[in-house]
């Protein structure tokens, strides 16, 4: 985090600061934030506001765009502005209290008011290092920015059609207008004059909600500010927005055209409508550029992106029209597109603020609403840049700041007209203006009641003509009219009506209330009080017998009565007592104490609305003084119509209303206001003098202009809801369901729904009748933006208050003249519950203007189902059909307890369509959960449209002691449509699986079981011997796994499995259920959830109490009841009763499992639970692994159904903390067993007596294939040619066919069953298969936690045992031993040269299988000179051996505290190096022999025929008659050459003779051989290498390193050296002993 610095006791800071981030790209974060705080020295920073940058809309990457369509360029760093930002939170009411809506000034959460604005630039540069995180920006740079903000003068006006759907009464309301700090009026930097409209008292509609009584004469709101013109950029958003707008609504009409089912051509026609619009759009240009003065990068960037979207969203929209054929098909499509524009109307540089609503009660401001200023922008360009609201009547729904219950709380909905425009062409605004647009000079004429006169003597403190307040001194000829504005009329009285309006207004029962008060000393006797007779609040009130009833209404009862309903005693009086200085009791109690010295109690008396009464005066509330005073009993208290007793002072409204001009027109609106301070001089446009500026203040002193808007002539139109259902809504009671009703509202006006008990989907048909609605304003105008009607959806409560369950939003059909022929249509609006979707509602509307007064003009009245309850008529209403509902109720399961009771003896209840039936009850749900009796009829009458298809609702009841029946679970069923069928069509596949219906009809088959033979004895008899020996011999090539891997295309490791003319499997690579073919196995029923409780706000779906076991099959009946019905659909059904099975369930292996423990590895094993049966196989647990091969089968006996639920978990073996769980998967077993798809066991390909694919079923083909023969209603089966042909089904099939160029291997039976096992593969049953389940977590359930490889077998105990089980335990690799013999070398790199000058080399052999740590090398040949090398070193490398995939298995430990090893495959190799020997430095690498011993190189004989080309390189491939197998061939010996790598290319680095053998361990057992030439030396025994007398190490050998190496190189220079020495020491000799002799010769001469 960064800061600025402190500029203190300042508003309008500058800071000229440049901060520097560094930022990596691409970035995880994704907004920058800047927050704006108001220094303290003592206190709390106090935030001012926040706003952010977001990264995404200010940058584009452009790598998937520029790499899918070849345009460059598009891509952009992160850039902004110079723009300003605004910052939005808190309301600007400063107090010394803490701030409740302080969040909203850091960002958390919409903010509710205009906190300011920064001007900011943001700058991205590459590779720039700038140590200083904040310095000073240069005063060139800050001139640079002075053209951006540059403003202008904007005038907007709002005009307030109606206010409605209030839930509160009480005090007055006023709204206030704002645009930044314009318009605010507790604000006191801009000084409001026409911001806010005039308090209203709110009215009650006579239903439910409230409003605000305008009328006629609509409240309007003006002011002027000062802003920068980005007109450039917001044009391009509302082209942009307005295309959006249209595409939706096209999007709209296609999904409904679909979801109605009409025909391919009206759909084909909605949907060429949508592509031409989108070509039309799109061939639009956005705004330009240039010659705009405040231009940024950033608007380049942007619309350089969105032209080049928008092409590519028209060259897509052109192919689709040529080349679609399928219009649903382009959907997602289209919907992609729709996307795309949304995103592309973001405008990240948007200076201007939001227009801010706010609703003020009192001087409390209770909710607001913020609209967009583009919105309501107008542009000078062209009508299609205009906003889409503007200068047009919008409906608008406030909401409360920081609503914690999102929006289920709808403070007030407003239907306004907004435009904002530049000043100078404001002009403009003529055009949009309705009405009659007029400003009023109030004030107002007080008097006193002095001596039982009125008059103005007893005013204190006050005049006689003053303003709203009573304080400022007017008089009638100080007004002037500003400038553009003419008087209309003279003054007139005219009294705020919304003001007076009295608390009986708009109900229809009202409830008159007077309190009757006494007084004593404490202790004595009760007598009247001083003010007998007063209010709730203790003010002076009439006495009971002066209380008229008013005009228009009648008393209910005969005299005014006690209430005894409250807290009072049995006469109705309440008791309390006075504290001085108080005069009136702060509470009251309803036992009477000694101490009470006060006591009141309540007089009621109810009236009503007389129907006969004439209306009173029109344009006069009743009761309203015909003069307009209004009275008080105190200056500054509240005022009311009719005088009291008590009243002291009244007063009265005088007006005078102007016009504006005919020059100027409506748009003088704006020239009552203009900004004060600095904001004047501003204007740059603004030519007019200091006198023209003259502000209305001056002129109407301390009164606000009044502007209003006057509408002339009314319409009268009459609505029309009609709302049939709703359907997913939520359950707020404990049972599960909820009791809906439904509050609409049209305007002023709202009706409510009956009360539909006890459903989530209630129908209510019921058509809302809204009379005489008053809408001012010309109807063609209004067509273009209608009101909407408006559904709140409730759950009656009986005790409490009743529970919002959501609102929807329905636009109705407007017909202008009896002639129009549109019949609106019921169509499903979604229902919101805040931010969440709550459900739908199937709902239409028509508002019909009336132009006959007494509506002989209108439809027919609908038929009624009840007084005053309309139903929904015929043309509307969906056209239904009587339809038979066949329900299969095959059983519950899994049902929880209820009140903590377990359910016991269950029932259901199923409603459909107005209809109900009821199934019998379980008497015992452990021994069986299934019906007694499982198909229900009925008859309903159903819509024939899809889309209004009633839901099904399923009740399940528990019948309990003592006749009590509680609703234990509930469940929808919302859509139908895949139960529907032809009852008349035959399908072929429709009865269950044969396995079944054997056990339902046992005598109609006949099962052949012979004890003493296998089930499925072979015909064939091939000999025990050749047998065994068969079975010897594939058992060492093929088993399971390799039928495994020949069906997953892992050719490598299933060996010879494929030549052998083996069948494979079925691998899914998902569960079984999601198989397309198979209909997810629900083909007998279906499998639905129950749900139970109300619906919690942190989830959203109850609590999973159970299951209902059941389906259904519906299809229409004949109109004529005398034709036949259809057939029944569920037929044969298979017995109910419960069904003992051997349950075997294979385990394959896992798949990416989750990791579990640190080295991200983990060690499953797997646990099964059926029923109350659990194996957990944490013995067999798999170490250090994400992908264990298993090879586990798990054997259980269960009965079904109460133990259907298979429930396979994977979990991570812990030493020693808990093991956990890794995820796990659950298998319907019932399911299965009950499929039609005989998914209980696979059918194999071929028909196998012996191998690996033996025969497992418990019954043989021809008895599988004689019982769906059965079933079928088809003749038995009829085997001719000694089984190699068959009848079946009215076709023949003969045994060619199917086996034609096909291997028959021996294990195949005899030719009746083979051929019956293919025509059963025919029949589309379930193959012989291996599924792949998904993991899953209760932590995480929508992330898979990896995959396991499995398949399950079910077989009824009542049909016998079944076959052998497949053995699919993991591949056991053979123990092999690897014996290499290092013979000799040749040619050898020489790589050193001797103190002689010699090249030569030290040369050993190293060897060493890959993937293993035992590394071997041969003892040193020293001194090579010419590159040979003699060793008769043995290799022994013992090794594991898969053959069946040809791999070595590797098991070691990773780390030496690992438990336990982890194992490795790696490919059979042998690894040779020659290396180089060196004492005192490393080792020299001469060259390397890498073979595989599958494909090993086939030798040379002599050195000299070996040579590099016999090693291929990558290019080259092998060829196959130059390898072998050393597997097979156990022994090869020759020379090999090794190769080096030398600048690049490869180099022969010498020769080497070898012999390799494999042998098993047993025979290494048998022949045995040490390592090396150790003990025991044999097989064959390796004598010492013959190697010459050179070869030895000179550092050990000096006599040898003398003879062979100095004397054989150095000898006749060491017999010249010592010849030398010899002669030198003769002539030494001779020197020292010349001047002896010379001297002896001297002195004895001879």
């Amino acid at each position: 985090m960064i800061r600025t610095k402190v500029i203190e006791k300042n508003a309008n800071p500058e800071w000229n600061q440049a901060v520097n981030l560094q930022i990596k790209f691409p970035s995880m974060c994704e907004r920058i934030r800047l927050t704006v705080y108001d220094w303290d020295r003592l206190t709390k920073n106090d935030c001012v506001g926040t706003a952010y940058l977001n990264l995404s809309k200010i940058a584009s990457s452009g790598g998937e765009v520029e790499a899918a369509t070849g345009e460059s360029g598009l891509g952009f760093l992160p850039a902004f502005g110079p723009c300003y930002l605004t910052l939005y939170g808190s309301p600007r009411e400063f107090t010394g209290f803490p701030d409740p809506y302080d969040d909203l000034n850091y960002g958390k959460g919409e903010g509710v008011a205009y906190r300011g604005r920064i001007l900011v630039e943001l700058v991205t540069k590459l590779d720039v290092s700038n140590e200083k995180k904040i310095e000073d920006i240069p005063n060139d740079d800050i001139l640079v920015t002075e053209k951006y903000q540059r403003r202008r003068k904007f005038s907007l006006s709002v005009v307030f059609h109606s206010a409605t759907m209030l839930t509160e009464g009480g005090e007055a309301i006023q709204f206030e207008v704002s645009i930044g700090n314009y318009g605010n009026k507790f604000d006191t930097t801009c000084k409001p004059l026409a911001s806010t409209t005039q308090y209203s008292r709110p009215m009650f509609d006579g239903n439910h909600y409230y409003y605000l009584p305008w009328s006629n004469v609509k409240p309007v709101v003006t002011l002027t500010s000062y802003w920068e013109n980005v007109s450039h950029r917001l044009d391009a958003v509302n082209i942009l927005q307005n295309m959006a707008d249209r595409l939706e609504a096209n999007v709209t009409a296609l999904k409904t055209a679909m979801l109605a089912n009409v025909s391919d051509s009206r759909l084909a026609e909605v949907w060429l409508k949508l592509i031409d619009q989108v070509l039309e759009d799109t061939s639009c240009q956005l705004p330009e550029l240039e010659g705009k003065p405040n231009i940024t990068a950033l608007d380049i960037q942007i619309r350089k992106l969105r032209m080049f979207y928008l092409e590519n969203i028209k060259e897509s929209a052109r192919k689709l029209r040529e080349e679609a054929t399928d219009v649903k098909a382009t959907l997602p499509d289209i919907e992609d597109w729709l996307l795309k524009v949304y995103q592309m109307a973001e405008e990240p540089q948007n200076s201007m603020p939001d227009v801010i609503i706010w609703m003020i009660q009192g001087e409390r401001r209770v909710a607001y609403a913020r609209v967009s200023a583009a919105s309501v922008l107008f542009s000078t360009s062209h009508a299609e840049a205009c906003g889409k609201y503007c200068g047009k009547t919008q409906t608008v729904f406030l909401k409360h700041p920081q609503d914690k219950t999102n929006g289920a709380k709808l403070p007030v909905q407003l239907r306004v007209n907004i435009w904002l425009g530049l000043s100078a062409v404001e002009q403009k605004f003529n055009s949009y203006a309705e009405g009659t647009f007029s400003v009023s000079a109030e004030m107002y004429e007080n008097q006193a009641l002095m001596f039982g006169k009125w008059g103005t003597t007893g005013l204190v403190g006050k005049h006689k003509f003053s303003d709203v307040t009573g304080k400022i001194k007017l008089k009638k000829e100080s007004f002037l009219p500003p400038k553009g504005w003419e008087w209309e009329s003279d003054w007139i009285v005219d009294p705020e009506r919304s003001m007076l309006i009295e608390a009986d207004a708009g109900h229809t029962e009202f409830a008159d209330e007077v309190y009757e008060n006494e007084s004593r000393f404490p202790g004595g006797e009760w007598k009247a009080a001083d003010e007998q007779y007063t209010d709730v609040n203790g003010e002076k009130s009439a006495p009971p017998g002066e209380i008229d009833c008013p005009p228009g209404w009648q008393w209910e009862s005969d005299a005014w009565s006690y209430d005894i309903n409250r807290a009072v005693d049995e006469k109705g009086w309440e008791y309390g007592f006075v504290i001085p200085p108080d005069t009136k009791p702060k509470s009251w109690s309803a036992a009477e104490k000694m101490y009470h010295t006060h006591r009141r109690r309540r007089l009621m008396r109810q009236r009503k609305k007389d129907p006969k009464a004439a209306a009173d005066v029109k344009g006069r509330p009743p009761g309203q003084d015909p003069e307009g005073w209004e009275y008080a009993a105190l200056i500054g208290w509240k005022f009311h119509i009719k005088q009291r007793s008590s009243d002291t002072f009244r007063r009265r409204r005088w007006r005078r209303k102007m016009a504006p001009s005919d020059r100027i027109g409506s748009a003088a609106i704006f020239k009552l206001e203009g900004a004060l301070g600095a904001d004047m001089s501003a204007d740059d446009d603004s030519k007019s003098s200091g006198k023209d500026k003259e502000t209305a203040t001056t002129v109407f002193g301390a009164n606000t202009p009044i502007v209003s808007c006057t509408f002339g002539k009314s319409f009268v139109y009459h609505l029309r809801c009609y709302i049939y259902q709703a359907r997913h809504l939520k359950a707020l009671d404990k049972d599960s369901f909820s009791d809906p009703y439904a509050y609409v509202s049209f305007l002023h006006q709202s009706k409510k729904t009956e009360i539909v008990h006890a459903t989530l989907n209630p129908t209510w048909d019921q058509t809302l009748l809204f009379n005489d609605l008053e809408i001012y304003g010309d109807p063609q105008i209004i067509a273009k933006n209608l009101p909407d009607v408006v559904i709140e959806l409730f759950d009656y409560d009986q005790v409490g208050k009743d529970e919002f369950l959501g609102r929807s939003i329905c636009p109705p059909v407007l017909k202008l003249s009896g002639t129009t022929d549109i019949t609106p249509k019921l169509l499903w609006y979604p229902v919101q519950n805040g931010s969440k979707q709550a459900g739908d509602v199937l709902v239409a509307a028509e508002l019909i203007l009336k132009t006959k007064a007494d509506g002989s003009d209108l439809p027919i009245v609908p038929p009624q189902r009840a007084p005053k309850l309309y139903m929904v008529p015929q043309g509307i209403r969906p056209v239904v059909q009587l339809t038979a509902v066949e329900i299969l109720t095959w059983g519950l399961r899994n049902m929880k307890p209820y009140q903590l009771a377990a359910v016991t003896s269950p029932s259901l209840i199923i409603q459909c369509g107005g209809e109900v039936v009821e199934t019998a009850v379980i008497k015992n749900v452990k021994k069986n959960p299934n019906f007694p009796s499982s198909v229900l009829f009925m008859k309903v009458l159903m819509p024939k449209e899809e889309m209004y298809t009633p839901p099904v609702i399923v009740k399940v009841i528990d019948h309990r002691p003592f006749g009590r029946k509680p609703v234990v679970g509930q469940c929808t069923i919302e859509s139908l449509e895949e139960f529907r069928c032809d009852p008349f069509v035959e399908k072929m596949d429709v009865a269950p699986q044969a396995r079944m219906c054997l056990m339902s009809a046992p005598r109609d088959v006949i099962i052949d079981i012979d004890d003493k033979k296998p089930l499925l004895a072979s015909k064939r008899d091939f000999g025990v011997k050749s047998t065994a020996h068969l079975a010897e011999k594939e058992e060492e090539t093929v088993d399971w796994w390799s039928k495994f891997f020949a069906s997953t295309g892992d050719h490598d490791k299933c060996g010879q499995y494929v030549q052998k003319g083996y069948d494979g499997l079925k691998v899914y690579d998902c569960e079984l259920e999601d198989v397309p073919e198979f209909y997810g196995l629900t083909d007998f029923c279906k499998t639905f959830k129950l749900e139970r409780g109300r619906t919690e706000d942190d989830e959203d779906d109850p609590s999973i109490v159970g299951e209902f076991k059941g389906s259904f099959k519906i299809y229409p009946l004949p109109d004529d009841p005398g034709m036949p019905p259809p057939p029944r659909q569920f037929r044969e059904l298979p017995d109910s009763g419960p069904q003992e099975c051997i349950v075997r369930i294979y385990i394959v292996r896992g798949i990416d499992l989750q990791p579990k423990d640190s080295n991200g590895l983990c060690d499953p094993y797997v646990k099964i639970v059926l029923g109350k049966k659990v194996i957990e196989d944490r013995d067999h647990y798999i170490p250090n692994t994400l992908n264990p091969e298993f090879g586990r089968m798990y054997e259980l006996s269960c009965f079904l159904p109460q133990e259907k639920d298979l429930k396979i978990s994977v979990f991570d073996f812990d030493m020693l903390t808990r093991d956990e769980k890794v995820g796990d998967t659950v298998i319907d077993l019932e399911n299965r067993f009950l499929s039609r798809f005989g998914a209980t066991c696979g059918v194999p390909q071929s028909y196998c007596t012996t191998g690996i694919n033996t025969w497992r079923d418990q019954l043989r083909p021809t008895q599988l294939l004689q019982n769906l023969a059965r079933l079928k209603g088809f003749p038995q089966p009829a085997f001719l040619d000694d089984g190699n042909r068959i009848s079946y089904g009215g076709k023949d099939y003969t045994l060619n066919e199917f086996e034609a160029n096909k291997i028959l291997h021996p294990h195949l039976g005899p030719p009746d069953e083979r051929l019956a096992l293919h025509v059963l593969r025919t029949q589309g049953l379930v193959p012989e298969h291996v599924e792949t389940r998904t993991l899953y977590s209760s932590f995480q359930p929508n992330l898979s936690q990896g995959r396991i490889q499995m398949w399950v077998d079910v077989f009824p105990k009542s049909l016998g045992p079944p076959g052998t089980p497949f053995d699919i335990t993991p591949r056991k690799a053979k123990k092999y031993v690897l014996r290499v013999i290092i013979w000799n070398t040749s040619d050898v790199i020489l790589q050193e040269k001797s103190i002689t000058g010699e090249e030569m080399s030290d040369i050993y052999v190293k060897g060493w299988m890959p993937g293993f740590d035992d590394k071997q090398k041969t003892d040193v040949h020293y001194r090579s000179l010419g590159g040979e090398g003699n060793f008769n070193w043995r290799y022994v490398f013992p090794f594991e051996y898969l053959p069946a995939e040809q791999l070595c298995v590797v098991a070691k430990k990773e780390h030496f505290w690992s438990l336990d090893k982890t194992e490795f495959r790696v490919p059979p190799k042998l690894l040779i190096q020659i290396w180089d020997n060196d004492k005192f430095s490393l080792d020299d690498y001469l060259g390397y022999l890498e073979l595989n011993l599958h494909n090993i190189i086939v030798p040379t004989k002599t050195s000299s025929k070996c040579n590099i080309d016999m090693i291929p390189d990558d290019k080259q491939p092998v060829k196959p008659k130059s390898v072998t197998n050393l597997f097979e061939q156990k022994s090869i010996k020759g020379w090999w050459p090794c190769i080096a790598e030398k600048d690049g290319t490869r180099i022969l680095a010498g020769k080497v003779e070898m012999t390799l053998e494999i042998v098993t361990e047993k025979e290494a057992e048998e022949r045995p051989s040490g390592k090396a030439r150790d003990e025991p030396n044999m097989n064959p025994k390796l004598d010492p290498p013959n190697r010459p007398e050179t070869s030895f190490l000179w550092f050990t050998n000096p006599c040898k390193t003398m003879k062979y190496i100095v004397w054989r190189k150095f000898k006749w220079i060491f017999l010249g050296i010592i010849l030398l020495l010899i002669v030198l020491l003769f002539v030494g000799v001779f020197l020292y002993s010349l001047p002896n002799y010379v001297s002896m010769k001297i002195i004895k001469p001879v």
